[in-house]
């Protein structure tokens, strides 16, 4: 447990993503099995151990302090296993032969009851330090935030055994924890491990953002255009028999749409964007992100939920065309073969990603401005010539997003933060003004935690600290009045209706663009303002 624990130590306290890999390069090599396959299992979160529970742990630490004064000590860490781990008193000391490797920890709790369980984590709480503790607490209960996605970590595999990251990905949902096979072919040891999942996933092809000193590149002769959609893009395998939706980053999400994998009667892959929409005979209406946000994350989805939000992929390519792999094919070879593909294919549940005809570059700078549909979120332009190679080359495909809409909004509660943030009040919700002009109040409008400099986040957190009003567990309500507050300039990338909301409307990627320390709370903008830049009438949660 050492070792994992400063392992999660390094990574909290490393930002550069570089630096990140090297560490995790570093403990794949110096770590012995199973130990190193369990900290990737748990860092990729592919490790559940389902009889430890937050509760649990609150009880054992009820036990040995008082609760009073645990609830003040965790209202100032905020983050219960880094609260625990600091607080915990042992009963008897550490006994080096006595401390327990990442192996015998994941390995004893597998074959322990709940009871036995969380007697096992309080007997190892004792015989650890509070870094070891830390990073117990954190394996038990699954909350890893350390600035590591799935994909970095495979990338950190792919670097550790000089292979291309796209041969960790094809791999990844054939194997378990903790993937000795895995770890031998990349040391050289055995052979490469047969996959033994159908279906697999396989890496996908990424654009760059269309910046200036490009635009001179977008021509029609050279480069196809399509409307950038928002929804979450996905891709759609089957094989042998075998139905698996995938998110971008590899995870499998099938379970949440199964109305989009009953509709998958065929054999290939296709690349496409998942959303909400319904169909009739002669027209597809768009739900807006909110509507897709009721579908995503969900163990279960009942028939009434598909009912009420029935999924729909809008499709971009086609990389397997039956058992035939055409990615080294052009995009506007792929792209015929899709048109012809798309024919055979439930129209309730999918179709083609129309192209946008242009004739100059001025035509699209119009077109991006005015789209023709609210959940376009921009533009996709690829080339004619490209073929589908993972990652993100520059290059071959651009966006082009929509300038996101900006406005001004008084900060009204602010939350602790996680992980290296702890111990900032780095979660801001912000409210814009509302009522008569002679006697206005706030009402929030949504909840931004980046877009801030470390600076300014030390700024923040001061600001908070000196002006709360109340305290609400580890929220706490900032002084807020029409000469006294703090206005955050928010930018976001768009905005819907909402009945869950007061206000009556949800912001789409919401963050700080800049702090307004010169201008009064009062000048501040209106609900009415936010209003005004609804595209969408309906309802969307």
């Amino acid at each position: 447990m050492k070792e994992f624990a400063a392992l999660l130590d390094r990574l909290v306290l490393t930002p550069q993503r570089n630096g990140k890999i090297t560490l995790l390069v570093d403990y794949f090599r110096q770590t012995p099995d199973p130990d190193r396959g369990l900290a990737l299992a748990a860092i990729t979160r592919d490790l559940d151990i389902a009889n430890v529970k937050p509760a649990m742990l609150r009880g054992l630490i009820a036990e040995r302090m008082d609760e009073q004064l645990f609830a003040y000590s965790y209202d100032y860490v905020g983050d219960l296993a880094e609260t625990i781990s600091l607080a915990w008193a042992a009963k008897e000391p550490s006994r080096v032969n006595a401390i327990p490797t990442l192996g015998d920890v994941v390995a004893s709790l597998a074959r322990a009851s709940r009871s036995d369980a969380i007697r096992l984590v309080e007997k190892w709480l004792d015989q650890l330090d509070a870094s070891a503790r830390y990073a117990l607490l954190k394996l038990v209960t699954g909350g890893l935030r350390i600035g590591v996605s799935a994909r970095l970590a495979k990338q950190a595999l792919a670097d550790f055994g000089k292979v291309d990251v796209g041969e960790i990905e094809e791999l990844w949902h054939g194997l378990k924890p903790p993937y000795q096979s895995l770890f031998a072919w990349l040391e050289g040891k055995a052979e490469k491990p047969a996959s033994i999942a159908a279906a697999p996933f396989r890496p996908v092809m990424l654009s760059t953002p269309l910046e200036e000193p490009d635009y001179a590149k977008i021509i029609a002769e050279d480069y196809a255009a399509e409307w950038k959609w928002d929804g979450i893009r996905v891709q759609l395998t089957a094989e042998a028999g075998q139905r698996r939706i995938y998110s971008r980053t590899g995870d499998d999400i099938s379970h949440a749409f199964p109305d989009i994998a009953d509709a998958m009667n065929f054999e290939g892959t296709l690349d496409g964007e998942l959303l909400v929409a319904r169909s009739s005979t002669d027209t597809i209406e768009i739900g807006a992100f909110g509507d897709l946000q009721q579908r995503l994350n969900r163990k279960i989805v009942t028939a009434k939920q598909m009912e009420s939000h029935p999924a729909f992929v809008r499709l971009y390519d086609l990389l397997f065309d039956g058992a035939e792999d055409i990615r080294a094919l052009p995009f506007a070879e792929r792209r015929e073969k899709l048109e012809r593909f798309v024919t055979t294919l439930d129209a309730t549940r999918f179709d083609l990603s129309p192209l946008v005809p242009y004739e100059t570059f001025h035509d699209l700078v119009e077109l991006r401005k005015n789209p023709p549909h609210p959940i376009i979120e921009g533009l996709m332009l690829k080339r004619r010539d490209s073929t589908y190679v993972p990652g993100r080359p520059k290059g071959p495909w651009f966006k082009w997003k929509r300038d996101p809409f900006i406005i001004d909004a008084v900060l009204v509660y602010a939350q602790r933060g996680h992980g290296k943030r702890s111990s900032f009040y780095s979660d801001y919700t912000f409210a814009v003004w509302t009522g008569p002009e002679e006697n206005p109040h706030l009402v929030p409008v949504g909840k931004a935690y980046f877009g801030f400099t470390d600076e300014e986040l030390k700024q923040l957190d001061a600001y908070v600290r000196n002006n709360t009003t109340e305290r609400f567990g580890p929220v706490r309500s900032v002084r807020a009045e029409p000469d006294h507050g703090l206005v955050l300039e928010i930018a976001f990338e768009g905005l819907n209706r909402s009945k869950r909301h007061k206000s009556g409307v949800a912001m789409r990627f919401p963050r700080i663009s800049r702090l307004r320390w010169d201008k009064p709370p009062i000048e501040a903008d209106r609900l009415e303002t936010l209003e005004s830049l609804l595209r969408n009438a309906d309802p969307v949660d």
